[in-house]
């Protein structure tokens, strides 16, 4: 139930509601998806494994956003996101790599590690670029698969989610 009410004050707070579809917004989030996983290559070929992690996390967020725009849900909060993906798409693989990416992400970005982990944070970077590409790949693949019913659908769930 936790998660339920999560969800429903966000829409009471007005981060999270019912807008139009949009394909030029979707397109616009792909986009930026994209960048992020070429920001993370870059960053994880010159050994910036921290913001590789972090781009690679965005890669994947974006591409989330991306594909909540094109069913015509407005999300401006990470966790609900990741949510929803769970609930409206019932995709619990893509929201455990998701989820476990973004507590990765924070474990960077807020925390610093000794150097002597240097090896197991080039693993980890690796890992969460591969992750990433692949949870892209497949937030595109459900995106180019929805038609209009699938659309409607989801739209409906999201309307009587509790």
């Amino acid at each position: 139930m936790k998660k339920q009410g999560f969800l429903r004050n966000l829409e009471d707070e007005g981060k999270l509601e019912l807008v139009d579809p949009s394909e030029d917004i979707c397109r616009s989030y792909m986009e930026k998806s994209d960048n992020c996983m070429k920001s993370a290559k870059i960053l994880l070929e010159n050994e910036l494994y921290e913001n590789s992690v972090s781009m690679s996390y965005y890669a994947m967020y974006n591409s989330l956003t991306a594909l909540l725009f094109g069913v015509g849900i407005k999300c401006e909060n990470h966790t609900g996101s990741m949510l929803l993906l769970n609930r409206l798409f019932r995709r619990t693989d893509l929201f455990r790599i998701i989820s476990s990416a973004k507590k990765e992400r924070i474990d960077k970005q807020y925390y610093v590690s000794s150097k002597d982990n240097g090896k197991l944070e080039a693993s980890s970077a690796r890992e969460m670029t591969t992750d990433a590409e692949d949870f892209v790949l497949k937030i595109r693949l459900i995106s180019r698969n929805l038609n209009q019913e699938d659309i409607e659908d989801i739209r409906q769930r999201f309307r009587h989610m509790p």
